[in-house]
């Protein structure tokens, strides 16, 4: 018997405006908050909701994204009946392999999944942070029997010409909608969040038609269609950029923060791998920061959001940063303003985010750093006693031989060198 709803979780984007963090994983699969990744949040309302039969839609490098749900034990979704399933673009036999071309063609071309399902479809992005219980957004749907019922929130002015916008009437019927307009007229944004009648997917869905929020909604309306709103006031953020990424973590060092991941009645569930207990040594001073377990802690930190693992030895300094799984700070080295992504180790007495937050924005990504945070690759190197300025991008992989020169000014880039093989590259990481 089919379950009434069926989830599907949009996880196949790319997330260019996160720069490097999302060069070799898909958006979801990024980690956040300290030990968990972005996709944690859809999947957790899910099962917070009651709603346990999950599609996952991915594409672009899902290996890690695969890696994290795997089965889907850490959220309760290893089931005969429902679960969690991954589901990547798949060549049909006489046809060419295609990518998605958008929303709504990932969900077209998995329409044999959907046909399926129960009676309604819960359409969720993979990559916004956010606890929502879907339960009376879906009894508001069936409530007013609409073929499509839209999550809206106001958001400030500034970021509704990268959002849906839309206008509702006394009833919460949609009467007009913008996608990602130049101006827009009012702050009530689509959050990405839509429940549909199966029924009217399967009508509404069509090979030109790639986008829900671009093509299926205006469609719809223009159709006739039944297209309600139902408003969220509650916590939402896509961090889809290296400043709201940044700001998002930060933001969860609130005294009071918007975002409780400490709520014990909306769990924020999460693969997780056992580790021994943080620890905080003799010479540490730790003020107003989260620190996972598995960390070591002999130097300073402030402010910072510190993922399992993380080695901060004596006399280095992190304040205002975000030190991503089992990277390592070496002794009077000083991380400020930084996102440092997985394994990445900083030598002794280097500096990484030097000089005034206004400095000029990174040459190769002016529009993705330019907020003065430093962001630094997996797996790479900052050399001893190397000073990296605000906007620097690091690339993944880089090694000490990889910078031609110790000071990497403001707005540089360092890039991994090609290189014939990467012998030695463990021995010259262990001397800095």
């Amino acid at each position: 018997m089919a379950k009434p709803v069926l989830a599907v979780i949009l996880a196949g984007g790319e997330g260019e405006r996160l720069s490097i963090l999302s060069s070799v994983r898909a958006k979801p699969a990024v980690p956040f908050g300290g030990k968990y990744r972005i996709i944690d949040f859809a999947l957790s309302n899910c099962v917070n909701s009651g709603v346990d039969n999950v599609v996952v839609l991915t594409q672009y490098n899902p290996r890690s994204l695969n890696d994290h749900v795997g089965l889907g034990r850490p959220w309760d979704l290893d089931r005969s009946q429902g679960g969690v399933r991954m589901l990547q673009p798949y060549v049909k036999r006489g046809k060419v392999a295609e990518w998605y071309g958008g929303t709504a063609d990932a969900v077209l071309q998995n329409i044999n999944v959907v046909e399926r399902g129960g009676d309604l479809v819960l359409i969720l992005a993979g990559d916004h942070i956010y606890k929502m219980d879907y339960q009376p957004f879906i009894a508001a749907h069936k409530r007013r029997r609409a073929d499509v019922t839209i999550a809206v929130r106001r958001v400030p002015i500034a970021e509704a010409p990268r959002m849906g916008i839309l206008a509702l009437d006394e009833q919460d019927r949609v009467t007009e909608w913008q996608e990602k307009p130049k101006v827009p007229k009012s702050d009530l944004a689509s959050m990405g969040v839509y429940v549909f009648s199966k029924r009217a997917l399967i009508k509404w869905l069509s090979e030109d038609r790639r986008d829900f929020g671009a093509d299926v909604i205006p469609a719809m309306l223009e159709g006739g269609a039944r297209v309600y709103g139902y408003r969220f006031d509650g916590y939402w953020q896509d961090v889809g950029t290296i400043q709201s990424f940044w700001e998002a973590n930060m933001a969860l060092l609130d005294d009071s923060p918007e975002l409780d991941l400490y709520d014990k009645e909306w769990l924020i569930h999460t693969r997780s791998e056992e580790r021994a207990p943080a620890k905080i040594g003799p010479t540490a001073q730790v003020h107003r920061s989260m620190i996972s377990h598995g960390c070591v802690i002999n130097g300073t930190v402030v402010n910072s959001v510190l993922s399992p693992g993380v080695r901060v030895d004596v006399g280095a300094v992190v304040r205002d940063s975000i030190v991503m799984f089992d990277s390592v700070v070496r002794a009077g080295a000083v991380v400020d303003r930084a996102i440092l992504d997985k394994e990445v180790v900083v030598g002794q007495g280097a500096i990484v985010g030097d000089g005034p937050y206004d400095s000029p924005p990174n040459r190769q990504e002016p529009s993705r750093l330019n907020t003065g945070i430093t962001v630094v690759g997996k797996y790479s190197v900052v050399p001893r006693g190397a000073h990296l300025g605000r906007n620097v991008k690091v690339g993944e992989q880089v090694r000490a031989t990889d910078y031609g020169s110790r000071v990497i000014r403001s707005g540089g880039s360092v890039e991994r060198k090609a290189r014939g093989g990467d012998e030695g590259e463990a021995d010259e990481a262990a001397t800095l």
